[in-house]
């Protein structure tokens, strides 16, 4: 959820690394794809899906599990994490890319449990004990569906669901053979540079990431015509893949040492006072950092921080920001709580603790350590139950996507980008230029106080305009069920997936009305849902809006629940509906029985098809706007689809 240049902290987003960073990649996994309509059409280019690099890696796909014909013309092979929510979603798209290539395309799947991931090494294991059963590919099916539900009773539930021998399932689980498995495929992964998941090789092409269905079927459609080309040429299909990779080379270039590295952007970043700081006000350097208290590489930058601390004590400032990411449930919670001791100014102390203890990042836990700090206990739950400073964590977060701060750690060094948890030398360097640049401006007579804001003007202004980036493709969305506001027959149709406990999406909704009010009888918009999952209210609330539909209610009950965004549980619910005079029994019934979870889950599927990575995220005649953008925002691409169709402008406008 994010305003205005919104990336994706969810649901958006694929789980790499950059220098030591966490960040959220360009696209979530297609849950779903279209089904092949002629040889012609599942085999015809595809200019709108990304490029992708044409060198051929030499993947082995011996002893690791397969599913498909051994004589398939495409081979794709997986490097996968059963506890990362993008390998999951990716899954869903390799079982339709299975559905619609059928016979042609195999399937292979190496092993990468991250570090950070407790439960995906047991996980990996537990599949491929069951996998010793002949089960290796039902066992995966049910890790990714439930891969939220890992720990050792869950495995073993799974085991017994699939009616496995258990003691001969355990043993093997125990056997080293599997844990010598794994390391193989770490390393192999390594060395082909595949240091994130999902990544997949097809037909030795890399592909990184959960990224849309199409950006596979273009890989795979170009590799299927290579493979043709070799059968007719006399090569067996059996032998294709071999062939293919014969050229092919074995590992990744080693990055290439660079004698000077180029200069970092400069941004325009505020330095909020409200923020938890440390070094004096004036600094020099003033270093504004995005971080995440869940994140593994926000915590090793811990001791580079307390370096810059000692070496730079009157010309350094760090300022922190909150960048909560969407798949790290528990750094939300950590950041309110860290807010709430730096209310009793121990936000420093908190922070240590927080990023020390990761893997216990719970409300009882942050209780003992606010007790360990002699906080006022009562002050610091009263603080958590009220949400008090959620509105404060969003906003941060809102602001480091604005500028540009989409993974964690991300610094910006008196408004110059300074990505990842790089050792000590790097920061210095970037700080030492920076000092040389504030000597100069003091020195030319700019006050200490107003030193921060001029260092930002001038590293902006001198900062090279960046070309404009190319507009996202053109989506086909059909509106379907979904339910709708405006003439069937408007020129413009706007489908907005939106999340109902997303404060950005409630602050769009003015917007939405006043372009229906200028654009009378021109526009229609379209609801569908897309509830995040750090969201627990959203899609319950999804569920009763479309409950309200049925009966004709949706966008009253609609402007209901984003009017009343933090009461969203289920008596709240049913009083909006009480309020709406809707059929109570029949709404009920609809909840009970969890009639509209398909709609929902089929909403959230198209959602990720079409590259949605946050709420709100709109498509004006497929033309993606993302976030809670200004009007103006809106009417240029309503302006354009207009002139198009030979339309007008809004009134104010002609």
């Amino acid at each position: 959820m994010r305003p205005n240049v919104i990336v994706a902290l969810v649901v958006g987003l694929v789980l790499g690394f950059a220098g030591g960073r966490a960040v959220t990649g360009p696209s979530v996994a297609a849950l779903t794809g279209n089904k092949p309509a002629a040889a012609a059409a599942a085999n015809a280019p595809r200019p709108n899906a990304r490029p992708v690099d044409p060198t051929v890696f030499k993947v082995p796909v011996e002893g690791s599990p397969t599913k498909g014909n051994a004589d398939a013309l495409v081979t794709l092979v997986e490097f996968s994490d059963y506890q990362c929510p993008f390998c999951s979603r990716a899954n869903a798209t390799v079982e339709q890319l299975q559905k619609d290539y059928g016979s042609k395309l195999r399937v292979v799947m190496k092993q990468n449990p991250l570090s950070f991931h407790p439960r995906a090494k047991p996980a990996a294991l537990a599949a491929m004990a069951a996998g010793e059963q002949g089960k290796y590919w039902e066992y995966h099916s049910k890790l990714f569906a439930n891969a939220k539900a890992l720990e050792d009773a869950d495995l073993e539930k799974y085991a017994k669901e699939l009616e496995l021998d258990l003691n001969r399932w355990k043993a093997d689980m125990a056997h080293p053979k599997h844990t010598a498995t794994i390391e193989r495929d770490q390393a192999l992964a390594g060395k082909l540079g595949a240091n994130g998941t999902p990544a997949f090789f097809i037909n030795g092409r890399f592909l990184s990431g959960a990224q849309p269905i199409d950006s596979f079927k273009a890989v795979i459609d170009e590799e299927l015509g290579k493979a043709e080309a070799l059968v007719r040429s006399g090569t067996p299909a059996s032998q294709v893949y071999a062939a293919v990779l014969a050229k092919g080379v074995e590992s990744a270039p080693k990055p290439a040492q660079q004698a000077e590295a180029p200069s970092s952007p400069y941004r325009k970043v505020d330095a909020p006072a409200d923020s938890p700081s440390f070094g004096p006000k004036n600094a020099k350097v003033t270093i504004v950092e995005w971080s995440d208290f869940q994140c593994p590489f926000c915590s090793r930058v811990m001791p580079t921080l307390k370096q810059i601390k000692e070496t730079y004590p009157k010309d350094v400032r760090v300022v922190f920001r909150h960048q909560p990411l969407s798949f790290h449930p528990n750094a939300k919670p950590a950041a309110e709580a860290a807010m709430a001791a730096h209310e009793q100014g121990k936000f420093w102390e908190m922070h240590d603790k927080l990023f020390s203890n990761q893997s216990a990042l719970d409300r009882a836990t942050f209780e003992r350590y606010a007790q360990e700090l002699n906080l006022d206990m009562g002050k610091f739950k009263a603080a958590l139950d009220s949400g008090k400073f959620r509105a404060k964590v969003e906003a941060d977060a809102a602001a480091g996507a604005a500028v540009g701060a989409n993974g964690t750690p991300t610094f910006f060094v008196n408004g110059r980008e300074f990505v990842g948890a790089q050792p000590f030398p790097s920061f210095k360097k970037i700080i030492d230029e920076e000092m040389a640049r504030a000597d100069k401006l003091l020195a030319a007579g700019t006050k200490a106080d107003d030193l921060y804001a001029k260092l930002i003007e001038e590293g902006v202004k001198s900062a090279p305009q960046a070309a404009a980036p190319a507009e996202p493709a053109v989506q086909n969305i059909e509106v379907g069920t979904a339910p709708v506001r405006g003439p069937k027959n408007a020129p413009v149709t706007i489908v907005a997936y939106s999340d109902f406990e997303c404060p950005f999406c409630g602050r769009v909704l003015p917007t939405l009305k006043q372009l229906e009010d200028e654009y009378k009888g021109k526009v229609r918009i379209a609801f569908k849902n897309a509830p995040l999952p750090f969201h627990a209210n959203a899609k319950p609330a999804a569920a009763a809006a479309l409950a309200a539909h049925e009966q004709g209610k949706f966008w009253e009950y609609h402007d209901k629940l984003f009017a009343n965004q933090r009461a969203l549980d289920r008596a709240s619910l049913e009083r909006y509906a009480q309020e709406l005079n809707l059929d109570m029994g029949k709404f009920k019934a609809a909840l009970d029985s969890n009639k509209y979870d398909a709609q929902v889950a089929t909403d959230m599927a198209e959602s990720t098809r079409v590259g949605v990575n946050g709420t709100p995220t709109f498509f004006i005649n497929g033309r993606s706007l993302v976030g809670a953008q200004p009007v103006d925002a809106f009417k240029r691409v309503i302006d354009e689809e207009l002139k198009k169709k030979g339309g007008t402008v809004a009134a104010d406008q002609k």
